[in-house]
């Protein structure tokens, strides 16, 4: 069988790839399709995230072991594509270069039968233009710019431990403990 996948650049213009690759290819074949397609270099490092069907990143799965323990943690060409995404799970999400954050939004399109003749990985539509850099990335609704610092009854100032005369026991050590 065939996986067509539509894999769309998280920016506002539409710029997006169709790719067919054969559903028994890792996921590491796709991070290949994808990095022609959109004309990268590939020496950059790249992960794919599962997620659910809102797009809500999940697991890490990565193109090289980043783990403590070598050989412990799964890569991209550890996953086989059917084992990861079928009809009920299409999607996926991609980021390439960490540095520039590439962000694309990978879509399980249709599952076919392999065409006589077609070599896969393919490119079967492109769309749009890429742009010169990254598009940027807005973190402004994130949890993190909805907190108020200023809720409580502490600021600042309460971090400075040696302003205020704070007496040190109190903190569970000695002032000169080295």
């Amino acid at each position: 069988m065939v996986y067509k996948f539509r894999v769309i650049l998280d920016t506002e213009d539409d710029v997006f790839r169709d790719i067919a690759i054969l559903k028994d290819d890792t996921l590491e074949d796709l991070h290949n399709a994808i990095v022609n397609a959109f004309g990268f270099d590939g020496l950059e490092i790249a992960s794919f995230y599962t997620c659910d069907e809102q797009w809500n990143q999940d697991e890490e799965i990565s193109l090289f072991d980043t783990g403590d323990i070598l050989g412990e943690q799964k890569i991209m060409s550890d996953y086989v594509l059917s084992d990861i995404l079928d009809k009920t799970q299409t999607k996926i999400i991609y980021v390439y270069d960490f540095l520039s954050m590439w962000t694309f939004l990978v879509e399980l399109a249709a599952i076919e039968e392999i065409e006589v003749g077609e070599t896969y990985p393919s490119l079967l539509f492109t769309h749009g233009i890429m742009p010169a850099a990254a598009p940027e990335k807005d973190f402004s609704d994130s949890v993190i710019s909805d907190f108020d610092y200023d809720e409580d009854d502490y600021d600042e100032d309460d971090l400075d431990l040696l302003d205020g005369g704070e007496n040190f026991e109190d903190f569970g050590f000695e002032e000169n403990w080295n």
